[in-house]
């Protein structure tokens, strides 16, 4: 039987919608769950709530940089943009289980709209039937072909002709041919999505992502270059190492292809959640370096995507990382003009900086930034939840406090 939130949880969740001048001055979350489930629900609900109603090419606004390349192709695939990633940040969350009762009251909210913003976004009748055929929309299948193996419970749950239509999508990506950097994942993942779910694959795409990076593109010090360049910037993060465990954890359950590597992978990725825990300074600020800078949070995928999968380093603890994402998650969305009047995220990363854009970014593109709340996959009991609030990296070393050297990791293939 469906169930709905209650009349005090609602009015918390949509404060935040209230004009100022309007708004009695909330009380402090009870706990960082509790905060970042009222900001995973303000950033995630409008996407997932109109895309349930086929209402989303209707209402949600697009915002182009201001030197976009095409702007009629960027556009159309924004919507899916914003839903790719949105699912992708909230699928672990909605395919967990327990909670306060305020908790499951949301979270069987956001499985109804998933189940229907799906249905909408792969039938060619319906009015958000989303843009699947061109480059970029390789990109946000990948993101939904992410969300759908970190959640069985949508797949599971959508009818026949749903994941027929869902399946349709997929392989209409495969005409684009992925430019030769991290967009090889993306192809990888796809087929990844297939190959979960025990559907015909490509393990040429995946094989190929997978063995230009353990091969040809580990710099070093746990970081992988992006193609045959290094730059520094967050795409370790954003997609790189997040999607090579995606791509390692599923495949290797089906066949032993890299048994090899993923001994190597688990000793990088270690080693960048440490790199990563030690750039988030003690307000919660980051080193503003590198494109895509936009995607706030999402410059955290990685810490967040290893702290639910528990696969941390020793030297971090998870209440720690807790802190610090948590202080993320207020210096990068809680700045002023950082929501547009409707309540949709406006191009930057702390408040509105449509400067900062690249030529591809779109309203769309910034819902990255719901990778950041992956931990919320753990259950309430976990240590990442349950334990008391702890001092991160930063805030040691410049509050006076003893603590070991960093060290760069040493390993060779």
């Amino acid at each position: 039987m469906r169930r709905f939130l209650s009349l005090s949880v609602c009015m918390f969740l949509y404060i935040s919608q209230v004009p100022a001048q309007v708004q009695a001055k909330p009380k402090p979350p009870a706990n960082d769950r509790v905060l970042w489930l009222s900001y995973m629900d303000k950033i995630a609900r409008p996407v997932m709530s109109l895309l349930a109603e086929d209402k989303l090419r209707e209402k949600m606004p697009v915002v182009l940089a201001n030197n976009i390349d095409n702007a009629d192709h960027r556009s159309k695939v924004a919507y899916l943009e914003a839903f790719g990633r949105t699912f992708s940040g909230i699928a672990a969350w909605i395919n967990s289980e327990g909670g306060t009762k305020e908790e499951a009251a949301l979270r069987d909210q956001y499985r109804t709209w998933s189940l229907k913003a799906v249905a909408n976004a792969v039938n060619p009748a319906s009015r958000d039937y989303l843009k699947w055929d061109g480059g970029q929309p390789l990109v946000d299948a990948s993101f939904l072909a992410l969300g759908l193996i970190r959640c069985p419970w949508v797949w599971e749950h959508l009818d026949s002709m749903v994941k027929k239509q869902v399946v349709d999508v997929f392989i209409t990506t495969r005409n684009t041919v992925p430019v030769y950097s991290n967009w090889l994942l993306f192809s990888a993942m796809i087929e990844t999505f297939f190959c979960r779910y025990d559907l015909p694959y490509d393990p040429v795409r995946i094989d190929y992502g997978v063995k230009e990076f353990s091969q040809h593109w580990y710099t070093g010090d746990g970081m992988f270059s992006d193609g045959m360049q290094f730059h520094l910037d967050y795409y370790n993060s954003y997609v790189i190492q997040p999607y090579l465990a995606a791509i390692l954890e599923t495949v290797s359950k089906k066949r032993n292809s890299y048994n090899n590597f993923i001994p190597q992978f688990e000793k990088i990725s270690k080693r960048y959640a440490e790199i990563q825990e030690r750039l988030i300074n003690t307000d919660g600020s980051f080193p503003v370096t590198g494109r895509s800078i936009v995607y706030r949070g999402g410059a955290f995928h990685h810490l967040a995507d290893i702290s639910l999968r528990k696969k941390l380093p020793v030297t971090v603890t998870a209440p720690q990382i807790r802190s610090a994402l948590t202080a993320v998650i207020k210096k990068t969305l809680e700045a002023p003009s950082t929501f547009d009047k409707t309540g949709w995220l406006n191009i930057g990363l702390s408040g509105n900086q449509p400067g900062l854009a690249e030529f591809y970014i779109t309203t769309g593109s910034l819902y990255l930034c719901a990778e950041i709340f992956l931990p919320l996959g753990l259950p309430e009991t976990d240590e990442f939840w349950s334990s008391p609030a702890a001092p991160w990296t930063a805030v040691k070393a410049w509050s006076g406090q003893n603590l070991p050297a960093d060290h760069a990791l040493d390993i060779h293939f």
